[in-house]
């Protein structure tokens, strides 16, 4: 059986092409929590660092990733609850009829709304009644239960704004979502 000839590699160039970035989304409100997302970063690289590379872990770096970590989920809810990019199960909005989907997106907000208000209120409990430090660094374990507090207040109240936009306006992208359409979402 003869083998099949060889094709010659090709040596034209990889074409990529490059997306433009758009940050017009973001906004100064939006700095904490890029912020502490790259103190995340150098705090898990140098615990990489010290435990793998020296040979000698640094004792305060797992807690404090820990604790990075909380304050970057609970403050990045705060960007998403802004720019509504929470999930959403957009698929069965497709097929109710549009009044059936302006009552569904007022309890949908009016049920996230309070949803966000009692858990500031149950993480503000907790906080108060939180008396002990962290175990590696002296330093209050109650300041990480306040960010999270803050973070839900924030939450709920940009939950009611836009609640009242969306009672306000009648009109949301979960209602009408041809209307909110943008260059990004693929088309069906």
């Amino acid at each position: 059986m003869p083998t099949p000839p060889e094709r010659p590699l090709s040596t034209a160039p990889l074409a990529l092409e490059e997306e433009k970035i758009d940050l017009s989304d973001q906004r100064w409100s939006d700095a904490p929590v890029l912020a502490l997302f790259w103190i995340l970063a150098g705090v898990v690289f140098l615990q990489f660092f010290t435990r793998y590379v020296l040979n000698n872990s640094i004792a305060w770096t797992e807690e404090i990733a820990r604790f990075l970590l909380i304050g970057v989920t609970f403050i990045g809810s705060v960007m998403a609850t802004r720019k509504q990019s929470h999930i959403a199960v957009e698929f069965l909005y497709r097929w109710v009829p549009r009044p059936g989907r302006r009552i569904a997106q007022t309890l949908l907000d009016l049920v996230t709304t309070v949803f966000f208000i009692v858990l500031a209120v149950l993480s503000s409990q907790i906080a108060g009644r939180t008396n002990s430090a962290m175990v590696s660094i002296n330093f209050p374990k109650s300041i990480v239960y306040w960010i999270v507090c803050a973070s839900f207040v924030a939450m709920a109240f940009y939950s009611a704004w836009h609640t009242w936009r969306h009672l306000r306006t009648g009109t949301s992208k979960l209602i009408d979502p041809e209307l909110h359409a943008d260059h990004i979402r693929a088309t069906d």
